[in-house]
């Protein structure tokens, strides 16, 4: 394990710092931003990745439990996967007329997605779920969608954020704010509590006529459904005449080699797939039944970069070994004794906090002091002192297949050492003293009025 005394991230901090004069926001991806896990003393970038590890601009070495935000479900760099994209790339990646291989993917998910009878592509998650709510709008010719958790960045979804203007925020990710966004687009997206099939079910009497598509994550941040809700939802959409949407672009293929929808037991009409689908090459999917899907033949849904081979063949190979390896049966045992070894390390210590989760994707809460700020300064000290150990940990870690006995090992020392921190400074009321990595801010500020004047 890393020794934390020789823990040196300035490097990483300095080309942040030169990122945000030439990048708004500094990255691409609000997830990898520095609070993703401990802002300060996690580096925020990597030089390369293999497998379990990757390593940053200095060459340290880490244990990751981030995997490219879920998207490396096979590791990092994985041998199969690479090779068969260094042999397409030989044979050219898009051409002036289509590839047979587009076909092969289509096919392939349609034998393994439950509500597959035709198939999209895209080349990411939020692109999948706008692609979804057009062709859910355009087969019904209503506009209204009910969502419920985090489905992108584009109008559709963030369109939701002019309903109660600075009174609530309606998003799974705090803070989003609908900046860019037009006014005109109010009322077309409306979210719903995740869970509560009453507030759904008001939503649509409310809006009767107009509903085209609930869309929503079947399970959120790793934690089944409550009995019953996803077939209430489901009942609910073929009662309304409504498209029903699981974005399964977060679970993927975690919990079955044909995604989510046996595994929780509820059919969508349409499902959303990208991140994992080609162990983290850009790809993405829309599946769904032939009535909702065959309308968009006369849509206009169409891209050039769809059908780059690149995307398509990492995705046709990740698959195929998903389920040639029985990678969701893997990342179920590595999570139960990940949860199991969490659970005794805080019996051992006696810390206040809850393990939860499905095995896929665990998760741990503290449960003592009830302060949610105090709580989150907890999470991130954890974060801080997992990371000086060599381990990218935080709450909602996100294993791959590769995770090893031996990277456990390393997890849960890393883990009992953070503890032994949190505890102590619990204990002398000094977690404000050893905190060095800061809580993250509003995740997108609104800009003021005044300051767009005056610039």
């Amino acid at each position: 394990m890393k020794d934390p005394r020789a823990h040196d991230v300035a490097t990483s901090y300095a080309l942040w710092e030169r990122a945000n004069r030439v990048i708004p926001g500094g990255s691409q991806l609000i997830s990898r931003r520095p609070y993703a896990f401990a802002n300060g003393v996690a580096p925020v970038y990597a030089a390369r990745g293999k497998g379990s590890r990757i390593w940053d601009d200095r060459g340290v070495e880490y244990l990751d439990y981030g995997m490219s935000v879920t998207s490396a479900i096979l590791g990092y760099a994985d041998d199969v996967v690479d090779q068969a994209v260094i042999e397409q790339i030989g044979k050219g990646t898009t051409y002036s007329l289509n590839s047979e291989r587009e076909i092969e993917l289509a096919e392939l998910l349609i034998e393994r997605i439950p509500c597959a009878e035709m198939v999209r592509f895209s080349k990411g998650g939020g692109e999948s779920c706008g692609i979804a709510v057009r062709i859910a709008r355009g087969t019904t010719g209503r506009d209204v969608v009910l969502f419920s958790g985090y489905h992108g960045w584009h109008d559709w979804y963030l369109a939701a954020g002019h309903l109660q203007e600075g009174a609530f925020d309606p998003f799974a990710v705090p803070n989003i704010q609908p900046t860019g966004v037009p006014k005109a687009l109010r009322g077309t997206s409306i979210p719903f509590p995740w869970g509560d099939l009453a507030a759904l079910e008001s939503l649509l009497e409310l809006h009767r006529g107009q509903v085209a598509a609930i869309m929503m994550e079947p399970i959120l941040l790793g934690e089944a459904p409550p009995a019953g809700y996803l077939a209430g939802v489901r009942e609910l959409a073929t009662r309304e005449n409504v498209v029903l949407i699981f974005d399964e672009v977060t679970t993927n293929f975690r919990y079955g080699a044909n995604g989510i929808q046996e595994f929780v037991g509820v059919i969508p009409d349409l499902a959303c797939f990208a991140k994992a689908i080609s162990n983290g090459y850009a790809m993405g999917a829309v599946v769904g039944q032939r009535w909702v899907m065959e309308p968009a033949s006369n849509m206009f849904v169409s891209s050039t970069y769809w059908s780059d081979l690149v995307g398509i063949t990492a995705a046709i190979t990740t698959l195929t070994e998903i389920e040639r390896r029985d990678v969701p049966a893997q990342l179920s045992d590595y999570g139960e004794r990940l949860k199991s070894g969490l659970r005794e390390v805080l019996d051992e210590m006696d810390v206040p906090v809850e393990v939860a989760g499905l095995a896929a994707t665990p998760g741990f809460t503290f449960t003592e002091p009830l302060d949610a700020e105090e709580s989150k300064k907890l999470n991130v000290l954890v974060a801080q002192e997992t990371a000086k150990r060599g381990v990218l940990f935080n709450t909602h870690p996100r294993h791959s297949s590769v995770h090893s006995d031996r990277d456990l090992g390393i997890t849960l020392e890393a883990f009992r050492d953070a503890l032994r921190v949190v505890k102590d400074a619990v204990a002398r009321d000094a977690v404000d003293d050893v905190l060095e990595a800061s809580l993250a801010p509003a995740l997108i500020p609104r800009p003021s009025v005044e300051r767009r004047a005056s610039e």
